[in-house]
């Protein structure tokens, strides 16, 4: 199952897509603008079965404007595809994306990096209930 993860921001928008396997997270050119279009697009052109976009939350785990944009943006991409659209908790990816940035040297902009910290995340979540590879 190939799943996109989105670090959405009103300037653009990061994406990391999973291998068919769901086991790794690889970074994407980001989105900017962040167009629904767009990345209709992505998830047709790359056989998208799932969709998850980051939602930002406070270190209390509460939501703020950004989280509400977020769920905004959510809802309108619900609407241009035709597969799930689910959020997940991004705290401290955009912090680990700048780290590997760092440490690494990546090439690829920070927000998909931090798409792709999202996307294992998510995954290694998944392979946690039992609905990963292999399972």
């Amino acid at each position: 199952m190939r799943i996109l993860a989105i670090d959405y921001g009103e300037v653009r928008a990061g994406c990391a897509l999973s291998d068919p396997t769901g086991t790794l997270a690889t970074p994407l050119p980001a989105v900017s603008p962040p167009d629904t279009d767009r990345l209709a697009d992505l998830c047709r052109e790359n056989d998208v079965e799932l969709v998850v976009v980051g939602l930002p939350r406070t270190l209390s785990g509460e939501e703020g404007s950004q989280a509400e944009a977020t769920r905004e943006f959510v809802s309108s991409l619900a609407s241009a595809v035709e597969i799930p659209v689910e959020t997940w908790d991004e705290r401290f990816t955009t912090r680990m994306a700048a780290a590997t940035r760092r440490q690494s040297g990546a090439k690829a902009d920070e927000d998909s990096i931090a798409a792709a910290h999202l996307l294992e995340s998510f995954l290694l979540k998944r392979q946690a209930r039992g609905e990963g590879p292999g399972q």
